[in-house]
This record gives structure tokens, sequence and C-alpha cells, in this order.
């Protein structure tokens, strides 16, 4: 007798609540500042503010990407909820490394403390790509749309070079963390021309 099958929409709305709240916890790290309502008391917020821009923009692209990686899913099982969970656990830690990264003016520290925990997401979302093809198989539409995932492998590995660099030049860090939004603000098309080709 065949299982039924687990249906992918609890866990896309789940995910979809998660990062919600993560969105919402950093923009409240943005403190409204009392002393004066002129704009030169924005000043002290600005490397706040840029850090939650980066990070809004790469909760932005899990976001988007997560979207289509479940677009030709055709079932889910616990190994999948597992690795999900996974990811959601990495991104969860983004308001604390952005507010830490921001408020102490990108400082090695924090800096570093930020690649680790990117670095743990894309690594963490790979894991579910290879869970999701183990499951819906080699020759699924998920498969095929995938591939080597050679953007994913370039982006953590930009972030293993910023991990390296925090300490001596944390703003050649920074700048790694910039070109990884660059390198992804075109979205990935390559399920969805997949998906059109079946």
């Amino acid at each position: 007798m065949q299982k039924p099958k687990m249906d992918s929409g609890r866990l896309e709305a789940f995910s979809d609540g998660v990062l919600a709240i993560i969105v919402t916890i950093m923009v409240l790290e943005i403190k409204v500042p009392h002393e004066a309502a002129n704009f030169e008391a924005l000043k002290p917020l600005l490397p706040v503010f840029l850090s939650y821009i980066l990070s809004f923009t790469m909760v932005l692209i899990y976001w988007n990407n997560h979207h289509h990686l479940f677009q030709p899913v055709e079932s889910v099982n616990g190994n999948v909820l597992l690795a999900n969970g996974y990811l959601l656990f990495w991104l969860s830690l983004l308001p604390f490394v952005t507010g830490w990264m921001g408020e102490n003016h990108f400082a090695s520290a924090p800096v570093f403390t930020f690649a680790f925990v990117m670095f743990m997401a894309g690594t963490a979302y790979y894991i579910l790509e290879r869970v999701l093809i183990k499951l819906n198989g080699k020759d699924s539409i998920l498969a095929k749309s995938i591939g080597k995932d050679n953007k994913g492998l370039i982006s953590a590995g930009l972030l293993f070079i910023s991990m390296l660099t925090a300490f001596p030049y944390p703003m050649v860090s920074c700048v790694i963390f910039v070109l990884i939004p660059v390198m992804w603000i075109i979205p990935d098309k390559r399920i969805e021309k997949t998906l059109g080709e079946e």
C-alpha cells in the first residue's frame, strides 16, 4: 500500500510566517530617535539602517528562492521538514547579527558572525535542495531545474571568504555581502523555465 503524500502547503505557510517575523524583528531594531526631530538625529542610525537593508535583501532572496524551490515539489517528508527547520533556524539569527553588526559600525567580530550565520544559512538551503531532490527523484522537474546549483555554491564560497577577511579587513567582507545580493537580484528562472518546458 502506497503511503499518502505529505502536502508542502503547511511547510511553505510556516516558512513564510517565520520569514515575515524575522523582517519585523529586524526593523524594530531601528530605534526612533527622541532627542531631536531633525535629520541630524538620524545620522547615528545609518550603520543600523544599512545593515537592515542588507539583511532585508538577503531574506527577500531566500523567500523568493524558497517559493520557487517548492513550485515543482510533488511531496515532502519528515527529512524535508527537518531540513527546512534547520534553514529557518539560521535565518532566525539574522535579527541578532544584523543589529550587532550595525550598532558596532561593522566591526570585525560582528561582521564575522554575520558572515558565519549567512554561510550556515546557505549551507542549510543547499541541504534542503538535496533532501528534496532525493525524495522527488533525480529525474524530477526539481532535479533538472536545480542541477549543480553553481550560483548557490559561488555564494557559499564568497561567504566563506568573507569570514576569512572579517578580522583583518571587515570592509572587504562588507563589500562581499553587497556583491551576493547583486548576483541574486535577477530572479533565478531555472525552475520556471523547466516547468514551462514540461
